[in-house]
């Protein structure tokens, strides 16, 4: 069997991607750079009556509708009165363990975003990663521009959504 190799762009879908910029420039992309910073700088789900307390300076309203919609748009995760997800990054334990230039870990919430975060800070990063054809662990460092010499020969392996998982951000 002969697997077809694509490029990103062949991959990219188009009403998606459309969809997904007016998201994050639309009027909650203040809350989602928030949630970014947190999810940077705390570990692990976070309690949403916490995210409203670590946002001085927005009423509780505000981050309230805020997280409703950012949610109902699949931006982020909020389950059990919790922030799981906040794309790229999970809150939970991932395969995909993101280690920042300060040695903090966090885990990105797939392959693609763990490979996105670096471009996003503007910082190396570390990924490491079980291979998921073997299971043997991958670790390499990606920068700004990607990943670095040491990923030659990792390849990502990318399906497309056909919506039947339900959410995209929980069936990864």
């Amino acid at each position: 069997m002969e697997l077809p190799l694509r490029t990103a762009d062949e991959l990219i879908d188009a009403h998606t991607e459309t969809r997904r910029a007016a998201r994050r420039s639309g009027s909650w992309a203040w809350m989602l750079r928030d949630l970014w910073r947190l999810s940077l700088e705390r570990e692990g789900p976070i309690p949403v009556d916490e995210v409203h307390r670590l946002l001085p300076g927005r009423t509780r309203e505000a981050v309230a509708e805020a997280l409703d919609a950012l949610d109902a748009d699949d931006l982020i995760v909020v389950r059990d009165g919790q922030l799981t997800a906040a794309y790229p990054f999970s809150g939970e334990a991932t395969a995909f363990a993101v280690i920042l230039p300060d040695g903090r870990q966090r885990y990105a919430c797939c392959a693609i975003d763990a490979l996105g975060i670096a471009p996003m800070l503007g910082q190396p990063i570390e990924v490491d990663s079980p291979c998921h054809h073997c299971g043997e662990p991958l670790a390499f460092a990606v920068d700004v521009g990607g990943p670095a010499a040491g990923a030659a020969g990792i390849m990502v392996w990318v399906s497309q959504w056909d919506g039947a998982g339900g959410r995209r951000a929980t069936s990864l």
